[in-house]
């Protein structure tokens, strides 16, 4: 049975081995910080398994976070010269392809969805092929390997190294950006845990003044975006506002409808999303990838929208869900 682990192992693997390759490069002023980084993310997939079957403490892994953290705001992390073809050359490539270029990442997909709808009953031995409730996590693992395949195909190329280089420079490129929601995901449940929503509902309750309706559903939107920003994850600002002001204060005090104050309510978070550095995969990472010159280029690019959204989103809650 192909178990979650595996997928966890071979991703550690790949950071492992890049990270093998970024000490290697002379290149990059700070090989040794970016060799750190990523050996300690990708050795941290391995040391994981050991945390949750509880034969191994998890208090490394709090180091290892730690250490993480202090790499990648020191800015100890750098990048070397890159091993890709000129942009020239990788231009022509894609002309000759064309629409080809997509099959590698609509491989992916297909071959998740085939996991978790097809795969998932398989059995051998009695035994199912995937482990039970993880066949489309397992699928997106086994998509990643197929669409690696296809794409060596497509342009030909018979060497895995030159792949894991080119892999290894947008690594570089993305920097410690990349984890970043992982790291805001689990600052979202630190949140939660520590009771922020139920101390802001009891501001909020001190400052409202009562019966004020419209005054009610800006605060819970203004603050759905600015948590958003704060925490760089709209799923992480929705317990936490939520708690404390869309629940009992919009639907059990002014009888609002649920559906519509918590649906709104996201979608002023997302307005969040849209002008924070913080959620990295969204703003940040895509500037790199297109080697802008300017990183914050989206967020400027996407203000405007953002602002224009949250104006209408306060209004649409405050005629239509009460």
């Amino acid at each position: 049975m192909i178990k979650s682990e595996h997928f966890f192992w071979l991703v550690g693997a790949v950071f492992l081995v890049m990270a093998a390759q970024m000490v290697m490069d002379r290149t990059n002023p700070r090989r040794f910080g970016s060799a750190g980084f990523w050996g300690l993310l990708g050795a941290a997939f391995f040391y994981s398994t050991g945390v949750v079957d509880k034969s191994l403490p998890a208090e490394p892994l709090g180091v290892a976070v730690l250490l993480l953290i202090v790499l990648g705001g020191c800015g100890l992390t750098g990048k070397g010269e890159s091993h890709t073809p000129p942009r020239e050359k990788r231009a022509a490539s894609a002309a000759l392809l064309g629409n080809k270029l997509f099959l590698p990442a609509l491989t992916i997909p297909v071959v998740a969805m085939i996991c978790a709808t097809l795969v998932k009953d398989w059995k051998i031995g009695g035994e199912p092929v995937l482990e039970p409730g993880y066949e489309t996590i397992l699928g997106l693992g086994v998509g990643a390997v197929a669409a690696l395949v296809v794409g060596m195909v497509l342009l030909r190329e018979r060497k895995v190294s030159v792949p894991l280089h080119s892999g290894r420079n947008m690594l570089e490129s993305m920097g410690w950006a990349l984890i970043l929601p992982q790291l805001l995901s689990v600052l979202g449940s630190i949140f939660q845990t520590a009771g922020v929503g139920e101390q802001v509902r009891r501001i909020s309750e001190a400052v409202l003044p009562d019966g004020q309706q419209f005054v009610a559903v800006a605060v819970y939107c203004c603050g759905m975006a600015l948590f958003t920003i704060v925490m760089g994850n709209a799923f992480a600002a929705f317990p936490v506002m939520t708690a404390a002001i869309g629940w009992p204060v919009l639907i059990e005090q002014m009888n609002g409808n649920a559906p519509a104050v918590l649906a709104i309510g996201m979608l002023c978070g997302f307005c969040g999303t849209l002008v924070t550095p913080m959620a990295a995969n969204f703003n940040l990472v895509p500037a790199a990838l297109l080697e802008l010159k300017d990183q914050y280029g989206p967020i400027k690019a996407q203000l405007p929208t953002a602002a224009a959204l949250l104006v209408c989103n306060v209004a649409i809650m405050a005629l239509f869900a009460f």
